[in-house]
Formats: C-alpha cells, sequence, structure tokens
C-alpha cells in the first residue's frame, strides 16, 4: 500500500527539517578540555589545583563572550581524571578521556610516565595535548599535536643554578635526588649536568619510589657524603619537607635546592622549619603578584588550601591559548588547532605571550615563560631573580 502525503503537509515538514538543520548549525557548542592530573597522593594539590583553575579560565572566557568560531560562540567544561602519577593508572585515564568520552582537546596532564601513556594515543586519534610534564623525550616535530605549557629543567636548571652558585661562591659539592621515574630520571640528566658546567661536583645522585613514607635511610645516603648543597630536582613539596626535616635531624645545614618547587604551604606542612631558605623553581611568590594574579591565588588558597603555582598555572594558560588558536583558525577541529598553536600570542597568567623552543625541541611547542626563582624566609616566598624568555 502507498500512503500519499498532501503537498502542504510535505512542504511544511521540509520548512521544519530545514529550520531544525539550521538551528543546530548555529548552536553553541560546549567543548570538553580534559585532564590527566594526580588528584591523590603526594602530588594532589597539583592536580587539583590544575582542575581549579582549567575552570576558572573557561569561567573568565565565558564572562567576555566565549570563543567565536565562524558565527558560533563556544563555551568550555573541564573534566579531570586522576593518573595517581604513574604510567599504569594514566593509561587507563587515556583511555576513558580519548576512546570513551571523546575529549578532543586536553589542557592538564601531569607526570612524564602517564603522560607518554596519553601521548601515544592522543598523537594517533588527533587530540591537542598540553602538558607540565618535565620529559623532553615528550617534546618535538615528531609530537604535533603536543605542547608544552610550563618550563621545565632545560629552561629552570641553567638559568637558577647559575644564580644560586653567584649567591653562593662557596658551593663545591652538590648532592641530588629525584623521584624513579621518567621525570625525576629525565630530570637528573639536565640538572646534574647543569651543576657540572657551574663548577660543583655531584657527589651522589640517588632516585627514590613515589609513595615512599619513609625517608630516614635516604637522608642518611644524602647526609654522608657532607653536601654543600642538597638539590630535590622533581621531588613533590610534601616528600621535599620530610626529607629536608630528616637531613636537619642529622646535623646537616647547607644550601636547600628544588627546581619543581612550586610553592612554601606543601614544604611547611611536612618540613616545619627545616625548609628555611629553600630555593624554588617553580612557584609565584605574593611580593610580586599583579592584582589578577592575587585574585587567583586567594581563590587558590579557599580552593585548596594552597597558593597558586606554575604547575597549576599550565592548565590555566592552556586554556587561553587553545581560545586564541581556535579563533585564528576559525575551526574547533584539533588538527586546525594544532597546526594555528605555535604562531598565536595569547593571555597567560604572567601576560601576553607565544611559543617558542624549536632551537632546543625542533619546533615551537614550548610556552615562552619567565623563570621565577624564589626562596622560602620564614613562612613567606620572596622572588629572588627573574630571567624573562
Amino acid at each position: 500500500m502507498r500512503i500519499m502525503f498532501h503537498s502542504s503537509v510535505a512542504l511544511k515538514t521540509a520548512s521544519v527539517a530545514a529550520m531544525l538543520i539550521a538551528a543546530n548549525l548555529c548552536a553553541a557548542e560546549t567543548i570538553k578540555l580534559g585532564l590527566s592530573v594526580p588528584l591523590s597522593g603526594a602530588a594532589a594539590n597539583w592536580g587539583k589545583g590544575s582542575d581549579w583553575l582549567c575552570a576558572k579560565a573557561a569561567q573568565e572566557i565565558k564572562a567576555q563572550g566565549g570563543i567565536k568560531v565562524q558565527g558560533q560562540t563556544h563555551q568550555f567544561e573541564c573534566v579531570s581524571y586522576d593518573n595517581q602519577y604513574n604510567a599504569a593508572e594514566g593509561t587507563k585515564v587515556a583511555q576513558a578521556l580519548v576512546m570513551r568520552d571523546g575529549v578532543q582537546f586536553v589542557v592538564g596532564s601531569i607526570g612524564t610516565a602517564p603522560v607518554r601513556a596519553l601521548q601515544s594515543l592522543a598523537e594517533r586519534k588527533n587530540v591537542l595535548l598540553f602538558t607540565v610534564a618535565w620529559g623532553a623525550s615528550i617534546k618535538g616535530p615528531k609530537f604535533p599535536f603536543t605542547f608544552s605549557s610550563m618550563n621545565t629543567p632545560l629552561e629552570i636548571s641553567e638559568p637558577m643554578i647559575s644564580f644560586i652558585k653567584k649567591q653562593h661562591p662557596e658551593i663545591k659539592t652538590v648532592a641530588m635526588l629525584n623521584p624513579n621515574d621518567a621525570t625525576g630520571q629525565e630530570a637528573e640528566k639536565v640538572t646534574k649536568a647543569a651543576w657540572e658546567k657551574n663548577g660543583a661536583k655531584v657527589l651522589v645522585s640517588d632516585l627514590y619510589e613515589r609513595g615512599t613514607s619513609e625517608f630516614q635511610p635516604i637522608a642518611a645516603r644524602l647526609n654522608a657524603v657532607k653536601p654543600d648543597l642538597v638539590d630535590l630536582g622533581a621531588v613533590p613539596p610534601a616528600d621535599v619537607g620530610l626529607i629536608f626535616k630528616e637531613l636537619k635531624s642529622l646535623g646537616w645545614n647547607g644550601v636547600k635546592v628544588v627546581e619543581a618547587g612550586t610553592g612554601a604551604d606543601g614544604l611547611l606542612a611536612t618540613g616545619k622549619d627545616a625548609v628555611e631558605g629553600t630555593y624554588l623553581g617553580a612557584a609565584i611568590p605574593a611580593n610580586s603578584m599583579t592584582p589578577h594574579q592575587k585574585e587567583l591565588d586567594e581563590g587558590m588558597r579557599k580552593a585548596t588550601g594552597e597558593g597558586v603555582n606554575a604547575v597549576q598555572i599550565g592548565a590555566y594558560d592552556a586554556v587561553w591559548a587553545i581560545k586564541a588558536a581556535m579563533e585564528k583558525a576559525q575551526s574547533i577541529d584539533p588538527v586546525a588547532v594544532a597546526k594555528t598553536m605555535p604562531t598565536v600570542k595569547f593571555k597567560s597568567f604572567y601576560g601576553e605571550t607565544g611559543f617558542g623552543g624549536k632551537d632546543i625541541y625542533g619546533s615551537d611547542q614550548q610556552m615562552l615563560l619567565p623563570v621565577i626563582i624564589t626562596r622560602l624566609t620564614g613562612s613567606t616566598l620572596q622572588e629572588v631573580g627573574r630571567v624573562e624568555r
């Protein structure tokens, strides 16, 4: 049996369908921004802060009118996953984030090992990936979808160590400690070379397992060589405090350095007065903050109990960078956005910036950010040196 439609009904149906299609084409789209970060364990503050700053950047962008692409207005939504700072969980997060939830833009990823697991999938699936991981092995032209949103040892170590050596010319010997994972192993190589270049002899360079809770044996090994300086490289804040506390109990009282040092709160919570005088390479001191930076710092303290730091800021800056690249490319396709990214200028936490790094990594995929050297005095951080890039 044939079913016949009256011509006027057919015309009305076609008209409604056309209007629905047009409405869908013009509708604003909410774009998911994923984060693969530690939300538990010693580095949980880094992950929780990254999540908060991602949401804050998305909120600011919405208040300013959203992301404008080809006549459409888009908004961002942040979704965080706990990678527990290890490769196994990082692999699970990668599958959930990319394959299950279809996220095409990652604004925060922490830990070289879990980032490697995510990157192997993201690069195959054309997912744009921002990371604060320190490994140089995850950068370069063979990873066109991967961008760095934090200074790494290759940006921090040389200027920071050169500065400290000038402040303390008496330093002749160094003991180093890093986590025994991809982050720590890669940081160790760069930092050791920087100390040797600056005329200091590295007496010992140890690695320890993340999740360690008993640091007395580790501190005893470091103390045994009687170094002028102890460099804790990529050790997270809570562990830093415990290690320096054990060293103080053993009678050691030399110069203290943490290239990945992100703030006073975590060190003081576990180290108390044993962390006095520590030099940090990834912290933002209150005494040099702009009004907007202070606003973000205060919001972070309410949300997490600690101030803002360079690891977390990476997620905030990545959101603004993606907005700039989408609007310049006039596309929300991650392929077009990634291709445009190295050419954009955008609003970062530190001010307007862009990308560089071709001379080191072979491609311009490293955010150009200042290296801020701080020192802990009492319970506050003070900026003691800065290198603009």
